[in-house]
């Protein structure tokens, strides 16, 4: 069963960038709809981002409140999804997990990986 180990959670000033990787430990590319997600202290877990396979180009999905500061793409060669975010904001500390989506969503979820916004 593939395993998702995500990684590139850390401090980061507000307004700040950061890259997160979510490796999996085997093939991606039949799990047609990959996604970022993310849980706050308190809150449930929520889908930030998702990147679907498409014939030529993916198609790619943000939530309003990350819209035009998050980008998330994927490299099914290397079975990684990525999630590049620019201008961090205190609210958007958590910690980031990516799964399938809905009927793709894999039983186990990774340990995710913290990141913390100072401002």
């Amino acid at each position: 069963q593939v395993q998702l180990v995500e990684s590139g959670g850390g401090s980061v000033q507000a307004g700040g960038s950061l890259r997160l990787s979510c490796a999996a430990s085997g093939s991606i590319s039949e799990i047609n709809a990959m996604g970022w997600y993310r849980q706050a202290p308190g809150k449930q877990r929520e889908l930030v981002a998702s990147i679907t396979n498409g014939d030529d180009t993916d198609y790619a999905q943000c939530k309003d409140f990350v819209k035009g500061r998050f980008t998330i793409y994927r490299d099914n060669a290397k079975n990684v999804v990525y999630l590049e975010m620019q201008s961090w904001r205190p609210a958007d500390t958590a910690v980031y997990y990516c799964n399938g989506i809905g009927e793709e969503q894999l039983p186990h979820w990774g340990q995710g990986t913290q990141v913390t916004v100072t401002s």
